[in-house]
This record gives structure tokens, C-alpha cells and sequence, in this order.
């Protein structure tokens, strides 16, 4: 699991490719079809994964130049983008995609190595400047899902969920609401511990498996315990 960012680079084009081809396949009514994420349609989650390459632009730019600029202008601003875009035909989704992308791509580029030790402000707090590719192709990946249309966790890297499983548990980890649990994955001689061991359940399967089930993104297929049922992690993502 890289530290740099830029090695993080040929992964999102790959992820961005996935995306855009599934986005590609969809008609006016797959666009209006609700999605996984309550309320939202298809066409909200295609809107909200645009408008989020633009916010991690303003936030590459703000590293980059050291003035303050927010990732969305407010809230209520990004909510409303997203509800204006997401009824749009296809074709303008698709082409909103790309040059969003691409924006994203030309930001990072212009990064000099310095600006990459920044600190930028994001909607979740203080983030370091070198972990926005992660979080772009985090959005991505886990976003495509939520599309509900053939993209699931088990189309995932292995490198990108064993990644997103780390990230979730070490999180999980610092927050007192969750439950306690011992995370095995599939191949692993190394379990991942949430609250205290003592007790707890031994969670395995697959690396995407799991982190989908602790992210709320695989209710149907979540791990079970042989000998009692699983608490449900609290919301990430």
C-alpha cells in the first residue's frame, strides 16, 4: 500500500475506465433508476462523482498556491449541484465524467513535490495533500458501486481492498461506536482488530467482502459467524 500518490495515478485511470464504460451503457432510464445510496438516483451518483473530481481539484489547488479554498463553496451549494445535474441525458453525464477527469489529471500533474506536504481542508477535517489521489480513487471505486448497475466489490483490485479494509478498520478502530470484531482476510496471516479481541468475533472472507460489509455496501452478502449473528459496523462512507 503506497504512500505516494503518484504511483496512485495509473490505478485511478484504470478505475475511471471502468467507471466511464459502465456510465457509457446506461440509457435515460438506467440514468433516472435509483441507485444503491437512499434518494439518490443513477444520475445523482454520476452528477456527485463529477462535482467531487472539481472539489479535489479546488483542494490540489489550494496546496499547490497555499491560499484557502474549500473543496465545495458550501454544503447546501454542493447539494444543490448535484440535484441540478442529476437528471441529465446521458450523453451529457458521460462527457461531465470525462472532463472532470481530466481536470483532475492536469491538477495533480501540476503539483510541484513540495506542495504535496501540504495540509488542505476538506468536508471530513484536516487532510494531508498526499492522500487526495487515495481519496479520488477511493470515491471512485466505491461510488461505482453504489451505481447498482454490474460493478461490484468483487470487481475490485485486491490491492484496492485490502487498502479500503486497513483504511475502514484502523478508523473504526479510534471511534467508540463500533463493535468489537477480529477482521481475517482471505490469504492473510495478519487479522485486524477493532475495539477489544477478548470475545469478540472472528470476521473472514474475502478483503472486498469485508470491506464492503463495513461499509455499508454489501448487506446482502455480509460475513457471517458460525455461532451468532454480526452487529452492523456504524455508517463510514
Amino acid at each position: 500500500m503506497t504512500a505516494d500518490p503518484l504511483l496512485l495515478t495509473g490505478d485511478l485511470d484504470d478505475a475511471m475506465a471502468r467507471l466511464l464504460r459502465t456510465a457509457a451503457a446506461l440509457d435515460d432510464a438506467d440514468i433516472a433508476a435509483p441507485s444503491v445510496l437512499p434518494g439518490w438516483s443513477r444520475g445523482h451518483v454520476l452528477t456527485h462523482l463529477a462535482r467531487n473530481a472539481d472539489g479535489f481539484v479546488n483542494l490540489l489547488t489550494s496546496a499547490r498556491t497555499g491560499e484557502r479554498i474549500p473543496m465545495y463553496a458550501s454544503a447546501a451549494a454542493r447539494t444543490a449541484d448535484i440535484a441540478a445535474g442529476a437528471s441529465r441525458p446521458p450523453a451529457a453525464h458521460l462527457d461531465d465524467l470525462r472532463r472532470s477527469a481530466e481536470r483532475f489529471a492536469e491538477a495533480v500533474a501540476a503539483m510541484p513535490v513540495q506542495a504535496w506536504a501540504a495540509t488542505v481542508e476538506t468536508r471530513r477535517g484536516p487532510w494531508p495533500a498526499a492522500t487526495l489521489v487515495w481519496g479520488r480513487l477511493r470515491e471512485v471505486e466505491v461510488h461505482h458501486v453504489d451505481l447498482a448497475a454490474g460493478y461490484g466489490p468483487a470487481d475490485w483490485p485486491e490491492a484496492f481492498a485490502q487498502r479500503l479494509l486497513h483504511e475502514v478498520t484502523t478508523d473504526l478502530a479510534s471511534r467508540g461506536d463500533a463493535p468489537a470484531m477480529v477482521l481475517r482476510f482471505d490469504g492473510s496471516h495478519h487479522a485486524q482488530v477493532v475495539g477489544d479481541p477478548a470475545g469478540a468475533p472472528t470476521v473472514t472472507g474475502p478483503a472486498h467482502g469485508l470491506a464492503a460489509w463495513l461499509i455499508g455496501r454489501a448487506a446482502r452478502h455480509a460475513p457471517r459467524h458460525p455461532r451468532r449473528p454480526l452487529a452492523t459496523p456504524p455508517e463510514w462512507m
